[in-house]
């Protein structure tokens, strides 16, 4: 089967991703082995911040940890003061990751979409 480039019509190798011609981007995206979701990660965020969820998934463990002990053990004792503000870390940390400002795992692997 023969490739053409989508954008000047110049045939292309199979593993070509981008037109040696014109440079375009033939719309081929790679994914990575163990790659993580941003989408998944910014959602385990915003819904369960609080509990570290989403640092857990991107392998950061030792943060996760002290927010899952903030937001528990910490709301009993600051009477769920500790546990709003875990939540409010998690919500910003998730829509921080939507956005791109938080873009690879705990790995340093770049997050996939």
């Amino acid at each position: 089967m023969t490739k053409f480039c989508s954008k000047c019509g110049t045939e292309l190798a199979n593993k070509d991703d981008f037109c040696k011609k014109c440079g375009a981007s033939q719309g081929t995206k790679t994914v990575v082995a163990g790659q993580k979701s941003k989408m998944a990660a910014g959602l385990l965020g915003i819904f369960f911040g609080g509990l570290g969820i989403h640092n857990f998934y991107l392998g950061y463990n030792n943060k996760a940890v002290w927010q899952l002990v903030l937001c528990l053990a910490g709301g009993i004792i600051t009477c769920g003061i500790a546990s709003i503000a875990a939540s409010i870390w998690g919500l910003v940390e998730g829509i921080q990751i939507l956005t791109g400002s938080i873009n690879c795992d705990a790995d340093g692997r770049e997050l996939g979409e």
